[in-house]
């Protein structure tokens, strides 16, 4: 791991993105279970990956009422 960036939304950290020795892919690597589907899921672009993980979060949260604005 060269670098990382943690994921936290409205307070709740669900990962993070982990920069892989090639230093071009990023996987992500999940904490919350919202985003457990997720987990080391790898992209070449940090920011998709970022909103997708959010999308992912959002959406989940919603089927299950938790509390996201």
């Amino acid at each position: 791991m060269f670098e990382s960036r943690i994921i936290e939304i409205n307070g709740t950290f669900v990962g993070t993105i982990i920069l892989e020795e090639d230093r071009q892919t990023r996987r992500f690597y999940a904490t919350h279970e919202s985003v457990q589907s997720l987990h080391n899921k790898r992209y070449p672009s940090g920011q998709d990956l970022r909103t997708l993980v959010i999308r992912k979060f959002k959406t989940t949260s919603a089927q299950y009422n938790i509390g996201v604005s």
